[in-house]
Order: structure tokens, then sequence, then C-alpha cells
């Protein structure tokens, strides 16, 4: 019977065992793959035992090269129970600086919300322009408009 243009893998069609042939011990699997897997098994259990014996593997050529390096730094583990809680830890330079210019910086914001600093000052005398710009134009409007209305009452009567 003709299967169209395309065929299938050679190894044929997938059979997957029943419940029932699991239970019975006649799965389709054949006897050599189940040689294999115990062999898998026993190999496995075997090399169990091995890596306990064994210190720990490296790495690419770090196993066959024993080299010391002074700038490698190892972990250091530690056990929370054996962890000092009152022993405190220096802080690297790094960490002190940006600990540094936070501190610089809030600094700096505190003393810009009271006006202390040059630019606040400026920043002040900005605004103290620009609110007396608004005033004089606020009132500028008001004295045409009631200008306006003025002309306009003339010319009714």
């Amino acid at each position: 019977m003709g299967r169209g243009k395309f065929k299938g893998k050679p190894t044929g069609h997938r059979h997957f065992s029943t419940p029932e042939e699991l239970r019975a011990g006649t799965s389709a699997r054949p006897r050599t793959f189940r040689k294999e897997e115990a062999e898998v098994e026993e190999e496995e259990e075997q090399s169990e035992e091995e890596v306990q014996e064994e210190p720990e593997k490296r790495k690419g050529t770090q196993g066959l090269i024993e080299i010391e390096n002074p700038n490698l730094v190892k972990q250091k583990n530690v056990k929370a129970k054996d962890a000092d809680m009152g022993t405190t830890t220096e802080l690297s330079r790094r960490e002190r600086e940006e600990i540094e210019k936070q501190k610089a910086h809030e600094r700096y914001m505190k003393l810009q919300e009271q006006g202390k600093t040059e630019q606040a000052r400026k920043d002040l005398e900005r605004l103290a322009l620009i609110r007396q710009q608004r005033a004089e134009a606020a009132k500028k409007r008001e004295e045409e408009k009631a200008a306006r209305e003025l002309k306009k009452v003339e010319a009714r009567k």
C-alpha cells in the first residue's frame, strides 16, 4: 500500500505499552534494552560510591595544571550557626564611597530645601521675579478691563 510523497522514519511507528502489558511484564521493549538498563543502574551505584571517595573535580584545564592564584577569591562557606553577629564587617572602598556619596547628596538636598545653597538662592530670585511680573501683568489686565467697562458704560449714556 503506498504511503504518498512523504515516508516515515525507518524505525517505524512508536508502540506504547498498555497498563495491562506492564503489569504482566510482556511489554514490547526488547530484552536487550532491559539488560542495558540494569547495567546502567549498576554503574550508577558504583559511580556514586566513587564520587564520595574522589576529591572535587575541576573544570577544563584546572585539573591538569596546579596553580595557586593569589587573586582568586575562594568562597567562604559559613554556616548560620557559626556566623558571628557581633563582629562588624569592613566595607570595601567602593561601598564606603557609595555611602558617602548618598549622604552628601542628602545633605545637599536638605540645604536646598532650606534655601541655603547658591542654586537655591538663584532659583528663589528667579521665582520672585516671575511672581512680580505676573502680579504686574494681572494688575495691568484689571486696569484694561476696568477701562473697557468704563467705555461701555459711557457709550450707553
